[in-house]
């Protein structure tokens, strides 16, 4: 995984002013690709793969969308959260006011304190960026 040294820039962090490594991301791997390529490990096309992968993620939101969690095995869990501002009375707290969002969390599968999805990273400097 490479990565890049950048500098903080949000005057109201602590760490305002520090450096810190940021992952660089080459780029975006579209639903095609990834139906393709996992469809050559398998005896189904592209197609058929991205037909049962579409309705998986249509099943996924919509259970994500009633407050359930989603755990897909060896991937991790999903689950939605609520972004909002705190009050001092909770007979004042109005969700159309103080509702800011709704984040998505995911947590990474994990077996006997090894996360796979972690296994085997490395770390190695963008050396086409200069700061």
């Amino acid at each position: 995984m490479k990565y890049r040294i950048k500098k903080e820039t949000k005057p109201t962090l602590k760490t305002f002013g520090k450096y810190k490594a940021v992952a660089v991301h080459n780029q975006t791997i579209e639903s095609r690709q990834l139906f393709e390529e996992a469809a050559r490990h398998m005896t189904i096309s592209g197609g058929v793969l991205e037909g049962m992968m579409m309705t998986v993620a249509e099943t996924v939101r919509r259970h994500l969308q009633m407050g359930d969690k989603v755990r897909l095995r060896d991937f991790g869990l999903m689950k939605l959260e609520i972004e909002s501002d705190k009050v001092d009375d909770p007979k004042t707290f109005r969700a159309n006011k103080h509702i800011r969002g709704v984040r998505l969390h995911f947590i990474p599968e994990s077996y006997e304190g090894s996360q796979p999805l972690y296994d085997g990273i490395t770390y190695e400097k963008d050396k086409t960026f200069s700061e």
